[in-house]
């Protein structure tokens, strides 16, 4: 199954443990995990993404390139991209993470996504990952734009349901954690009583629009 990922890629691995590890969650309990492959990566991909943005769009002023780099630099980007690359199908976690729909999970996906950039840089340096968020940003955003990035998923996802299934889709609120000034609210949804997501966010709102791009981008992908 690594050699599917691998193609996806479009790169190789020297080293297979390299690999294994980035794609290993911390729940699993194994001898090493990807957090610091995930340190790494964030840092490869905020520069990266800005050299892309840099080359691609010499009218935009610092303040929009920012705001653009922004938008694609950050969980639910990165949980997008993830998917692209089939990545559920791929990390390693605990059967207990797995029963809590762990697979789906944004955060999830979008650390293995940064700890396998972090991987790749370490064998092969910054190129082979140019090459790649190239890709996956023109099958991601085949109109790159400030206005394809600040989409609205729960209104898309709305509109979808309601031309396919005449139904529009249920949030609900699973659990709520954390202290007062730290809140973390997992939210699910579902179509025609049909679980599609859970995701996990600082706020109901942001944690539904996740729950949203999470059951957009599966349904875009049924005929």
């Amino acid at each position: 199954m690594l050699q599917t990922l691998q193609e996806c890629l479009g790169y190789a691995f020297k080293d297979p443990d390299l690999l294994q590890q980035a794609l290993t969650h911390r729940s699993a309990k194994a001898h090493k995990n990807n957090e610091r492959l995930e340190f790494l990566g964030d840092a490869v991909l905020d520069l990266v993404v800005a050299e892309i943005l840099f080359a691609r769009f010499g009218d935009l002023q610092e303040g929009d390139l920012s705001k653009m780099r922004a938008s694609l630099v950050n969980e639910k980007a990165f949980f997008k991209l993830a998917l692209l690359l089939n990545l559920q199908d791929h990390i390693l976690i605990s059967a207990a993470e797995a029963n809590n729909h762990g697979h789906t999970k944004p955060s999830i996906l979008a650390s293995a996504f940064e700890a396998l950039m972090g991987a790749i840089y370490l064998e092969s340096g910054l190129e082979p990952i140019k090459t790649l968020m190239q890709k996956l940003f023109k099958q991601a955003y085949p109109n790159l734009s400030l206005q394809e990035l600040f989409m609205d998923y729960k209104s898309a996802l709305q509109e979808l349901t309601q031309a396919r299934f005449k139904v529009v889709p249920t949030y609900t609120l699973k659990n709520e954690s954390g202290p007062d000034h730290a809140k973390q609210f997992e939210m699910q949804i579902f179509i025609l009583n049909k679980l599609y997501g859970t995701c996990k966010a600082s706020s109901k709102k942001q944690a539904e629009q996740l729950c949203a791009q999470v059951a957009y981008e599966q349904l875009k992908e049924m005929p």
